[in-house]
């Protein structure tokens, strides 16, 4: 949770007037209402991206029993309200885009952010009740992602800089939503708060959106210079990323911060490097790849014998720990050794 000393440090522009259902350019509208539903949020398709494949199975088989079933989408438009920042001067290839997923509960943007946004000419969209209490699935991943459809639906935004960043508890979630949706999003900017990857809090997504990921992905980490707790997480973050063979990481240090909201100038740094577009080193990145391909055929292997064996109570054990440490990168083929587990021989 984030102190309250930070919600008080930020000040928010003045409200101007809407002359249409999209805030004109160069103002802060807030409490806008949405309308437009996109396919990246239906829930399957959150449980398809952000839950291990097992876990996945799992939602699926629960769903099909009475009075269980899962809602097309898990939010009602009409009761959310964002708040939207859109510079005057539209750049020549269309605005970057910057999804916010706040630690708190307004929706807001801090008002020395807003040179910095129209510096990039990027627009910035927040959600309101999208705070650290909110529920993750079914809350603050489809505000993010039905915000991001939305303002491509109303404003020329160049699909080559649609980034989601967060801070505190948001930061976290705003890598979990990159490493999902690497085909909407080509960077996350994260802001004093980040996790390892291939764990059962963040799993892998299926094989072609992590290899999207590796390949188009860049992670930007921000965090104040006294926030020791949070560069502590940033260095085991990034390290988990490395040994996944993701490369594209950038870190700025906000000098004399702590666990606060940065200043504009970290601020305008993280988004130029932000905007480098990702140039992968196939050799490194091929090596890499083949090194966790071989360990994780190896598990997999494993757990196959155990079963031939008549081992299936330590071949589910193992098979459960490579779904959680390698994700969708073990499907399909350890969705059909847990069908073969499940059928009585």
């Amino acid at each position: 949770m984030v102190n309250r000393n930070v919600l008080l440090a930020i000040l928010l522009m003045p409200l101007l007037a809407v002359a249409s259902d999209a805030p004109p350019v160069g103002s802060l509208q807030h409490d806008v209402v949405f309308t437009d539903y996109s396919p990246l949020s239906r829930s399957s398709e959150l449980v398809r991206r952000l839950l291990s494949p097992l876990n996945a199975l799992g939602v699926s088989q629960l769903s099909m029993r009475p009075g269980h079933a899962i809602r097309e989408q898990p939010l009602d438009l009409a009761l959310e309200k964002f708040v939207v920042y859109v510079p005057s001067h539209v750049p020549p290839h269309g605005y970057a885009l910057l999804v916010f997923v706040p630690p708190w509960q307004e929706a807001a943007v801090p008002s020395s952010w807003i040179p910095p946004l129209d510096r990039h000419g990027m627009i910035y969209v927040s959600a309101g009740n999208s705070g650290n209490d909110a529920d993750v699935l079914d809350r603050r991943v489809p505000l993010a992602l039905l915000a991001a459809y939305n303002i491509m639906q109303k404003y020329p935004v160049d699909p080559q800089h649609i980034y989601v960043g967060g801070f505190s508890g948001g930061s976290r979630v705003a890598e979990r939503i990159a490493l999902g949706y690497p085909d909407l999003f080509h960077g996350a900017l994260l802001l004093a708060g980040s996790d390892p990857i291939g764990t059962a809090q963040l799993s892998l997504p299926p094989a072609t959106l992590f290899l999207q990921f590796q390949d188009t992905t860049r992670l930007v980490y921000l965090t104040g210079q006294n926030d020791e707790d949070h560069l502590d997480m940033d260095t085991r973050s990034k390290q988990s990323l490395r040994e996944w063979c993701v490369f594209h990481l950038d870190t700025v240090s906000a000098p004399w911060s702590g666990h606060e909201v940065v200043a504009p100038g970290p601020l305008n740094h993280a988004l130029d490097l932000l905007d480098k577009p990702a140039q992968p080193d196939a050799g490194k990145l091929a090596d890499c790849r083949a090194r966790i391909d071989k360990h994780l055929s190896d598990q997999l292997q494993q757990a196959e014998s155990l079963l031939a064996n008549g081992k299936s109570d330590a071949a589910r054990t193992l098979l459960d720990k490579v779904d959680v440490r390698y994700g969708g990168l073990a499907a399909p083929r350890s969705i059909k050794l847990a069908e073969k587990i499940a059928t009585p021989h």
